[in-house]
Order: C-alpha cells, then sequence, then structure tokens
C-alpha cells in the first residue's frame, strides 16, 4: 500500500483570498515504511510575502522570486502524489490550497478530501483533550524535531510520517520482525540446523500394537477395553 505524507506552506491561511503556496513537501511510504523517494519544490507565489507569514517559515521574497510558478511544476506534483492516500496534518488546510492552484489551470482534477488521512483527526481522536499540534505530538512519542527552529514543509513532512506511524500503532507495526536487523538475526538463528530427522510414519508397527494390547489389558476397567 503507498501513501503520500504531504505539507506545504504558504503565504497565508486564506487560499479564497489571494494567499499562495510557496512549498510543497512529499515523502513516499510503502506498508508504512518510507522508502527514501520524496517530492520538494520551493514556489513563486506571484505576491509578496506577508511579514507574519514570513516569521513562520523563513522564505522571503528574494529567495522565491526565481523559483517556479506553480504551473510549471503541478504535472510533476500529480504524478508524484498518483491517486493515492494523503496523509496530512490538518487536511482542510493544505488541500484547499492545492486545490485553489490546481482550478486556476486547466486538465489538473480536484483533490478529494475523502483521499485525506488527517492527522489532526487522528490525534484527537486518540488522545481526547490534548494539544494536537505537530511540536505536541513529536514531543509525546518523543520524536527529535530539534530541526524545526521553522517551519519547513519537507522536514515537517518527515515529522509528520514518524508521528503518523505512531498514531497508527507504532514504527513496528503488528508482531512481525521481519523488515530489520535484530529480527533477521533472531529469525536465522531459529532456522533449523543440519539435516532434518525423517518424518515418522503415522501408521503404528506391529511391535508397537503389540506392547500397546499388553499395556492395557493390565489395566482395570480401562477404556479401551469397554469400546471394542
Amino acid at each position: 500500500m503507498r501513501e503520500i505524507v504531504l505539507d506545504t506552506e504558504t503565504t497565508g491561511f486564506k487560499a479564497n483570498e489571494g494567499d499562495r503556496l510557496v512549498e510543497i513537501g512529499c515523502i513516499e511510504l510503502v506498508n508504512h515504511i518510507p522508502t527514501g523517494r520524496h517530492y520538494h519544490v520551493y514556489i513563486n507565489p506571484e505576491r509578496g510575502m506577508p511579514e507574519e507569514a514570513f516569521k513562520v517559515h523563513g522564505l522571503s521574497d528574494e529567495f522565491l522570486r526565481d523559483k517556479p510558478l506553480f504551473a510549471a511544476v503541478a504535472q510533476d506534483f500529480c504524478d508524484f502524489i498518483g491517486e493515492d492516500p494523503l496523509v496530512i496534518h490538518n487536511a482542510q488546510f493544505d488541500l484547499g490550497f492545492l486545490n485553489a492552484e490546481l482550478a486556476r489551470l486547466s486538465g489538473f482534477p480536484h483533490i478529494a478530501m475523502e483521499r485525506a488521512i488527517d492527522t489532526v483527526r487522528l490525534a484527537r481522536q486518540k488522545f481526547p483533550g490534548a494539544q494536537a499540534s505537530l511540536d505536541a505530538l513529536c514531543k509525546r512519542f518523543n520524536i527529535d524535531n530539534s530541526a524545526r527552529v521553522k517551519h519547513g514543509a519537507l522536514l515537517d513532512a518527515e515529522l509528520l510520517a514518524e508521528v503518523y506511524l505512531e498514531l497508527i500503532g507504532g514504527r513496528q507495526q503488528g508482531l512481525g520482525l521481519v523488515g530489520s536487523a535484530d529480527g533477521d538475526a533472531i529469525l536465522a538463528a531459529q532456522a533449523p540446523r543440519g539435516p532434518a530427522r525423517p518424518v515418522r510414519p503415522h501408521a503404528a508397527s506391529a511391535e508397537e500394537l503389540a506392547a500397546h494390547s499388553a499395556f492395557v489389558a493390565k489395566l482395570k476397567d480401562a477404556l479401551w477395553l469397554k469400546t471394542e
């Protein structure tokens, strides 16, 4: 099963009032394991960066000036995410911006909310009343987020991938050991050594039947004798 952990950075909070995407970061998971494949891009938002947003992610007008427009990266982005589930922290926000950008172009589909696995919702279901921010969840699960001085889409997607695996039951799913170095060593140690013993035939020999009959004859009120 393939899933994409996704995060974005923007110029503000309101996609329907002119705020735009400035960064997309995605991490690929297959069977809940990061594959090492990722998608990351900075985007020229074609507008100025408000001071409040700059304080959050540190992406300045000067830095973004020579970055591609969303139209230039839209196909690569859509190809990477395919039609697989999207793991997002507060999915309504990120999908709102992504769909607003896609709607400005022709020939690109709307990303349905049903595709999203919202980790905010998962966290609130699992820990009612507790903080559900990414930093709070990293702290809860002892995930090192010391590099998160400012928000960044790719770094946040990497942290979110770890948080997501904890929310769904921990980084070692089930009781299987396959895929880990320790697990491989244990399985190897449990493997049979040397030639296997010959399989014992199920039918008793004539000698064994005679010995059994002699043993039963010595028993008092043996059930075997009553059923004959």
